[in-house]
């Protein structure tokens, strides 16, 4: 999504040089069952915040969240006790918050109720960023896409993996020349609901799509109770994997291939380098990741499901969009 010059989205204007005229952008959060929006909050609403986050604020924040996943539900009290010590207002409704708020972070850690709520972001016309899982389906993550496209809505996703240096070094500026394939990993720990990797494995599967690019044409997975290894065949002929894991220890990262030679990825680097790519975002009404590249990634991990179901086939993705 990319406004021209000048442009207004409900209330929110854009000056002709892209940047925000609002002396102060409030952002509301929907959703305060994970620990990303007191991560966001602490950053946006910090006393001297990073140059990059200035003339931001959250100003409020609607809980709710998920009603029936517990690890998410129980969060809940904390995190409000959290972000009200920063200054934010907690509203009993979508409709009041939208009514307080220019730009909006939806949060919400389950993506079952995301079209709902999504769709309320987009009639309001608030730019909005949408955290992982964009939503519960492959389905409801285009609808969300294809409204937000309709109606002249800034929307932007990405896991905070994406944004890992040596992946962005290797994505932006020919860090290992032509990129031949990668292997990403991740945890990927299971939620009813959701297809497999969306809960969790969305970020490893971030981090292979920040390194290969768009391009992937078919999907085959290989799964036991403690992993998930599924490769990905590009149109271009290259490889890439993705390695999901349901034991050991908790990390992320991969190795990146290229024609000048290959470079270990790296450990998780936090929510900041994210925050500023959404506070760029905010500003511009542009979306670093293109809404096509966002699409495929789910459409790769719902094309990992099908596979699942088929007994490791291979998959075209074509067949899930």
């Amino acid at each position: 999504m990319v406004l021209g010059a000048a442009a207004s989205v409900g209330t929110f204007t854009f000056s002709k040089d892209g940047i925000a005229q609002n002396a102060l952008i409030k952002i509301g959060i929907i959703g305060l069952d994970t620990s990303h929006s007191p991560a966001f909050t602490k950053l946006f609403n910090a006393k001297n915040p990073k140059a990059e986050l200035a003339g931001f604020k959250v100003v409020a924040a609607y809980p709710y969240g998920s009603r029936d996943i517990e690890s998410s539900f129980k969060r809940i009290p904390d995190y409000i006790h959290q972000v009200e010590e920063l200054g934010v207002e907690i509203v009993d409704s979508i409709d009041s918050l939208l009514s307080k708020v220019d730009v909006v972070l939806l949060e919400t850690n389950d993506g079952k109720p995301r079209l709902e709520q999504a769709l309320q972001v987009i009639k309001a016309k608030k730019p909005f960023f949408i955290d992982k899982p964009v939503a519960s389906s492959y389905a409801d993550t285009l609808k969300i896409y294809q409204e937000a496209e309709k109606n002249g809505v800034p929307i932007f996703s990405a896991s905070s993996l994406r944004y890992l240096s040596n992946a962005q070094a290797v994505r932006n500026d020919n860090k290992i020349g032509k990129v031949l394939g990668c292997d990403a990993f991740s945890p990927a720990t299971l939620e009813p609901g959701h297809p497999d990797l969306f809960w969790y494995g969305i970020h490893g599967v971030e981090i292979l799509f920040t390194v290969m690019g768009p391009g992937c044409e078919s999907v085959t997975r290989f799964q036991t109770p403690e992993t998930e290894v599924v490769v990905g065949k590009w149109k271009d002929g290259r490889i890439g994997t993705f390695r999901g894991m349901r034991a050991g220890k908790h990390e992320y990262g991969g190795t990146a291939f290229g024609s000048e030679g290959n470079l270990v990825l790296g450990n998780y680097e936090g929510y900041e380098p994210l925050a500023i790519h959404i506070a760029q975002f905010f500003k511009t009404g542009k979306s670093p990741v293109s809404d096509a590249e966002t699409l495929e990634i789910y459409a790769f991990m719902e094309a990992a499901d099908e596979s699942k179901r088929r007994e490791g086939a291979s998959v075209n993705l074509g067949s899930i969009t």
